[in-house]
């Protein structure tokens, strides 16, 4: 379970986040849904110990990531910019984060293989296409088996056998009683993915209910109607005259 208490996080007097609760429960996949600028990297970061917040908690089985021993088999996270040595081969990618976690190769092996990517295993990263990037974060994140996943845009440049793929994968951790939040601007895809919805504007709570309700609550024929609905008054970027 990943759980978010009264978390604060500001940056130059501006607060990124502010005063933000939410639970993300085992066995649903959970859409976190945000205009440009709404809080979600800021929220996601400070789960995984990457921002220190200002107030409040981000707590994961109830515990800090930073208290987290062999964190890869408790979390596994897909952040949208995945960094990768480009003299480095997919495996020996694998292989040195599984090293650090006292995980075997067979586990690389195993998450090569549930990404499609036991042919390119040899290849170095530098040649890698956006959707084998983001196969191989997908990868990484997967490494441990762990009992909670966050991916960031899992489908950023995926093809459409990709985006199915990705999809089903998410449902099926899910339904083994995983815990997995979802970041995306793809409301279509959320559509199709996610059970229950988490939405945020300007770093505050806006809705956290299940999907059916979601859309009931707002008024839309579709999810990306409905979401626009609800935080027109809380985009911060947008483009042309309104």
């Amino acid at each position: 379970m990943i759980e978010i208490e009264h978390l604060t996080k500001r940056y130059r007097g501006h607060a990124a986040v502010d005063d933000l609760s939410f639970t993300a429960a085992p066995g649903r996949v959970t859409g976190f849904l945000g205009p440009n600028g709404a809080g979600k990297s800021t929220t996601i970061r400070a789960v995984l110990g990457l921002d220190r917040p200002d107030a409040g908690r981000a707590l994961i089985g109830g515990r800090r990531y930073a208290e987290l021993d062999r964190p890869l088999t408790r979390v596994g996270a897909l952040l949208e910019a995945e960094a990768l040595h480009p003299g480095r081969t997919a495996y020996h990618h694998l292989l040195w984060q599984a090293k650090s976690n006292g995980l075997g190769r067979e586990r690389v092996e195993a998450v090569l293989a549930e990404t499609g990517l036991t042919d390119a295993a040899s290849r170095r990263t530098r040649g890698f296409s956006l959707g084998m990037r983001q196969r191989l974060g997908v990868a990484a994140a997967l490494l441990g088996d762990p009992e909670v996943l966050i991916l960031d845009e899992p489908v950023n440049g995926l093809d459409p056998e990709g985006v199915v793929w990705i999809r089903e994968l998410m449902k099926r951790l899910a339904a083994e009683g995983r815990t997995v939040l979802v970041s995306s601007h793809l409301m279509a895809e959320m559509a199709l993915t996610a059970e229950h919805l988490v939405v945020i504007g300007k770093g505050r709570l806006l809705a956290d209910l299940p999907l059916d309700a979601f859309m009931a609550a707002n008024g839309g024929s579709t999810l990306e109607e409905a979401f626009m609905q609800l935080t027109n008054g809380s985009v911060e970027y947008r483009g042309g005259a309104r």
